[in-house]
């Protein structure tokens, strides 16, 4: 047996219990993929994140849902990283510091720097938006329990990927999102035949009028019923937005997490020429809640 120092991280938020929920194992070298799966399966958070040190980066991290591998993921990244920092494995002075993280999908760089409150602010670059297979409304509709009129009919229904495959699907108001009740084995097909890994739901209606988009989020067929706030999605979201006209500015804020009763807020940047997103990043800080060991 071998005991592994574990902590519990709320991403996108400055307040425990709020925000994304995420495991992080900053010395995780020798665990296995079964063992880090087994791990992650048994904290049953949406990610639980495993630092193990890199030949190409400053460190190379995986992330683990209760059911699979996940190519990247926002909130443990944000989680990741504010670990380092709280372990004094990364030093963070008066100005930005940046690290390089290895991924399955390749290397990607993070900003991190301490604001004048004394909080860590985490800047992750996602990989170059990609926009795959467009989606039958009237199924997604179905699925989410809602009916076609509900979704918005200007754009489409689309697979997009910042780094993980994921489904965006675009409502007409916050109203419509508060009354989405999934069949949950229906999305979880749907991930199966499409190929994404979760499916994101969101409006340009927001609780609070200083951000740009509400969303929602679901991973059945990762073992994630609901996330609370996602930053992978986040950030596809954002290329989407930008693709088709719907948000042009280059940085500002997301809300999400607030109808599970885990608000959060996902600073978002965009960079792009005319109608094609070139570059994205998201950006948010985050809080321990919980410090101990698993046994493996």
């Amino acid at each position: 047996m071998a005991e592994y120092e574990v902590k519990i991280v709320d991403s996108f938020t400055s307040e425990r219990y709020a925000g994304n929920p995420c495991g992080v194992i900053t010395r995780a070298e020798g665990l296995s993929d079964a063992q880090m799966q087994n791990i992650a399966r048994e904290l049953n958070l949406s990610e639980t994140a495993f630092v193990t040190p890199s030949d190409v980066a400053d460190v190379k991290v995986r992330f683990f849902t209760p059911k699979k591998e996940i190519p990247l993921a926002g909130h443990p990244t944000i989680a990741t990283m504010h670990t380092l920092v709280e372990e004094g494995r990364v030093e963070v002075g008066a100005g930005p510091r940046r690290i390089v993280q290895e991924l399955s999908i390749g290397v990607l760089p993070v900003d991190i720097e301490r604001l004048a409150d004394g909080r860590v602010r985490i800047v992750m670059t996602q990989a170059t938006p990609e926009f795959h297979r467009r989606l039958d409304r009237s199924v997604y509709a179905q699925a989410l329990g809602i009916s076609v009129s509900d979704m918005l009919d200007s754009v489409p229904a689309q697979v997009v990927s910042t780094g993980t495959p994921q489904a965006m699907l675009p409502v007409r108001s916050l109203a419509v999102l508060e009354r989405v009740r999934p069949d949950l084995q229906h999305l979880s097909d749907l991930e199966g035949v499409d190929h994404y890994f979760s499916t994101h739901v969101f409006a340009l209606e927001t609780y609070d009028a200083a951000n740009r988009a509400h969303a929602r989020h679901f991973g059945p067929s990762s073992g994630v019923l609901e996330d609370p706030v996602t930053g992978s999605a986040t950030g596809g979201m954002a290329a989407y937005l930008w693709r088709y006209g719907l948000v042009r500015e280059t940085a500002y804020t997301v809300e999400q997490g607030h109808i599970m009763g885990r608000p959060g807020i996902v600073e978002v940047e965009v960079e792009g020429a005319g109608d094609d997103p070139t570059a994205v990043r998201i950006a948010g800080s985050a809080v321990t809640v919980l410090r101990g060991t698993i046994t493996v």
